[in-house]
């Protein structure tokens, strides 16, 4: 629905994902694990945007 919510969720994820390799690139298990995290969340929140896309799409064809 929210643009800003989709790239925040994205950005989200793209970070964790540089969190993770850096964590991976430097031994530090526990940058690793965060970027896991902020992955996840990342991928929850873009889930979420999704079904309020749909959502969105159902009440539009119902008020058709």
């Amino acid at each position: 629905m929210g643009l800003s919510d989709k790239i925040s969720a994205k950005a989200e994820n793209l970070g964790g994902q540089a969190k993770e390799a850096a964590g991976k690139a430097t031994g530090n298990e526990e940058l690793q694990a965060e970027g896991k995290a902020d992955q996840i969340s990342g991928k929850v929140k873009e889930g979420v945007e999704k079904v309020k896309d749909a959502v969105a799409d159902i009440k539009d064809g119902l008020t058709k």
